[in-house]
């Protein structure tokens, strides 16, 4: 029986017989081997600092807006210049601006650890996150422009593996680092990553690029609006778990960058060379394909965020400890991803990403039987259904946005993936976060009682609220035992109430994200987008 035709089966657009690689750089593995490095530190990096954030706070007597900096000022220079980076890499040389990202990374790492100030670590943050939106989608871009149809499907799995199991890794590789060593070390592991990355890249990586685009100028004006819909959309977002989703601040940054993207698109579709053109969304493939890889996202992160809280601040384990107990779903990513990639090969997305979608639900149906003491037989086997969930959505989405491109679109197409990405999990993070914080003020004071708090110490208690929504019980030293134990239960009780209204929402997203997934997704031959 023939298989159905995939995303990547589709012949890639003519690549001029000059800009064909030779000798070692024809070899695309090791093309990918190379690109791996720098993926990995990105994506390591990016989940190593939430363990940090504590000793980078007691060390540099940083207060809790400065921390939510450290986060936000990388992800606002990720978001904005990916797209830019990508373009770049396809106009210019997706090797020479994937090299100039790894070393600036690099450096920008070294900085962090070396800046003595949370002023300079905000900064060097930001310098971070603009060197990685340059890495990023030229990783795609140049797996896209080496590998021949029929393997890049494959090449995305393992491209996609690595990028999940980095991730996943962060909060055991920090939690060591941090308690083994110092938060420095945090950022001072990418330099010898990324020389290794550098070194290797030099001798291996072929140049690719769009030879055609050299005399076409430049989208200023679509680089600047991009950037300032991108910035203003994720800096409402981050910001509305602190001003509150309903807050005048919070709805107006959002909607000015949702208006600034608007008006991005209406100059994009009348300027002759568009910096992300419009005709790559006439593949509805493509298009789902971003908004799948957006919700991935939100569920991973948002859920990842929230499980981390559970298992240190109600369970009592250590970083260590915590990160080793999701272990379960690293694994379950390494074999998702290039699993999900052979199955997409062989059925198409229309069958791998409604899949994946529809195991992450089934993990986040299962977190609704948690309670504040489950045992561990309770939670390993939601975090293997949503790492395979994950690691097959990953490859999937991956295959079918930067697979329906052209090959001369291939680094502004990773770049459209990786944007999805961050704002996804920029999203996931903020939304289950505030629903969990609205679900803790509603539920707290009656929650404490229960468990036998007094009527009005309970309510003098509900100003806690915000601690417990980290899962942080209010108790002090001077408490009776026994009022200490049932502030206690109580506390985490509520902290489950806010998880269990996380996890219903994330699980009703990703099923209408399967739903759609199978409903939207066609692989004809007529859906590819014109070179």
């Amino acid at each position: 029986m023939p298989s159905a035709p995939t995303a990547s089966s589709a012949p890639p657009s003519h690549v001029p017989a000059a800009d064909r690689p030779r000798g070692r750089r024809a070899n695309p593995w090791l093309t990918l081997i190379a690109v791996a490095f720098g993926l990995f530190m990105v994506g390591l990096d990016g989940s190593v600092v939430s363990i940090a954030n504590p000793e980078i706070g007691r060390d540099l007597g940083a207060s809790t807006s400065d921390l939510q900096w450290v986060t936000n000022s990388y992800l606002l220079a990720l978001a904005a210049a990916l797209i830019l980076g990508g373009k770049l890499g396809d106009r210019f040389g997706r090797r020479t601006f994937y090299l100039i990202g790894v070393a600036g990374f690099t450096v920008a790492s070294v900085a962090i650890g070396l800046a003595g100030s949370i002023e300079g670590v905000i900064a060097f943050r930001a310098v971070q996150g603009f060197f990685g939106a340059l890495l990023m989608p030229n990783t795609l871009g140049m797996l896209r422009a080496v590998f021949p149809p029929k393997k890049f499907g494959m090449a995305v799995g393992i491209w996609a593996m690595v990028s999940s199991v980095s991730t996943a890794l962060g909060p055991i590789v920090g939690g060591l680092l941090v308690q083994h060593v110092n938060w420095e070390s945090v950022f001072y592991i990418n330099a010898p990553i990324g020389v290794i990355a550098l070194i290797f890249s030099i001798v291996v990586l072929p140049q690719t690029k769009n030879s055609a685009a050299a005399d076409e100028k430049f989208d200023i004006l679509g680089v600047v609006l991009l950037a300032l819909g991108l910035l203003a959309v994720v800096f409402g977002v981050v910001k509305g778990e602190t001003w509150g989703w309903t807050s005048g601040g919070t709805l107006g940054a959002i909607a000015a960058g949702v208006v600034v993207l608007l008006v991005f698109g209406f100059w994009e579709n009348r300027v002759a060379s568009p910096l992300l053109p419009m005709r790559l969304f006439r593949s509805r493939a493509l298009t789902i394909g971003t908004g799948v890889t957006a919700l991935n996202f939100f569920v991973l992160l948002g859920v990842i965020f929230f499980v981390m809280l559970y298992l240190q601040s109600v369970r009592g384990f250590t970083p260590v400890e915590a990160g080793v107990r999701t272990l379960p779903l690293s694994l379950a990513s390494v074999v998702a991803s290039p699993l999900g990639a052979a199955l997409t090969d062989r059925f198409g997305p229309r069958l791998t990403m409604p899949l994946g979608m529809a195991l992450q639900a089934v993990a986040c149906f299962v977190m609704l039987g948690w309670s504040a003491d489950s045992s561990y037989a309770t939670m390993w086997p939601p975090f293997i259904a949503l790492g395979l969930g994950v690691g097959m959505v990953m490859s999937s989405s991956s295959d079918a946005i930067v697979g329906n491109a052209p090959v001369r679109d291939g680094g502004v197409a990773g770049g459209l993936q990786a944007t999805a990405l961050q704002i996804g999990g920029a999203l996931g993070t903020s939304v289950l976060v505030s629903l969990i914080s609205s679900r803790v003020g509603s539920t707290l004071t009656g929650e404490l009682t229960s468990a036998g708090v007094p009527a009005t110490a309970a309510a003098g208690l509900e100003e806690t609220k915000d601690a417990v929504a980290m899962g942080v019980a209010p108790v002090s030293d001077g408490m009776p035992a026994r009022l200490r134990d049932a502030v206690v239960e109580g506390s985490h009780q509520a902290f489950m109430n806010g998880v269990h209204t996380a996890v219903l929402v994330a699980g009703v997203l990703c099923v209408i994200g399967a739903v759609v997934a199978a409903v939207g997704v066609r692989r004809t031959a007529s859906e590819q987008p014109a070179a």
